[in-house]
């Protein structure tokens, strides 16, 4: 379980002119993104609603180029690497054979960059969330596409005790980050997760959290 991160101090940071160009394409504005110290980032952008599905995309990768760059290892070492996830983390289950559901695979474990990306976007998602009752996933959808996460990358899941549910997929390239958000009266709960290549990240399975929401 992910908490919402508290403000810090920060400092501007140089990005490359055809990575600032093309996030900000006419449709963002990124402020505060900076380093915080000795390697550890805080990253903060406030969004413009996209035009068109392209331009959502557009902006997601810009902001996980942005939060990878934030979390990248300083030079003396920094945040170590998991190990990959063995055959059995993975392997499929397979259902009855005459049951409808999905066939479901285990999690795999996060990077150290990969779990402090999740850190970033959880803090933001939890922030914007803070104080909201999310009573239906039309809401909750609504309000990640106004923080930037394109539509096609939000997932409806199966409402849990009557509150609305959606996975993020998060994975650029090769990463795994995925993350799933969870409604509630006072705010959401973020729980992040590593999917595998080439599965949807409605297809993780994952342990039941019984938490109150986080914000």
């Amino acid at each position: 379980m992910i908490s919402s991160l508290h403000a810090a101090d920060m400092r501007s940071i140089s990005l490359p002119k055809s990575l600032l160009a093309a996030t900000l394409g006419g449709v963002v504005v990124l402020a505060g993104f900076g380093v915080q110290n000795a390697g550890a980032a805080q990253t903060s952008m406030v969004s413009v609603a996209a035009t068109s599905d392209d331009d959502a995309e557009m902006w997601f990768l810009g902001l996980a180029n942005l939060i990878s760059q934030s979390c990248a290892p300083d030079v003396s070492g920094g945040a170590g690497d998991v190990a990959p996830a063995s055959t059995a983390d993975t392997a499929a289950v397979e259902p009855a054979p005459d049951s409808t559901l999905p066939i479901l695979v285990d999690a795999v474990p996060l990077l150290a960059e990969e779990q402090c990306a999740a850190e970033r976007h959880a803090g933001r998602i939890s922030r914007a969330f803070s104080g909201a009752d999310t009573a239906t996933y039309e809401q909750m959808r609504q309000k990640l596409t106004s923080l930037g996460y394109p539509a096609a990358r939000i997932h409806r899941m199966p409402d849990f005790s009557g509150e609305p549910v959606a996975r993020l997929d998060l994975r650029v390239g090769a990463d795994r980050l995925a993350l799933e958000v969870t409604g509630g009266h006072l705010g959401v709960m973020v729980e992040a997760f590593g999917a595998p290549e080439g599965v949807s990240v409605t297809e993780v399975r994952l342990e039941p959290q019984l938490d109150a929401p986080t914000s």
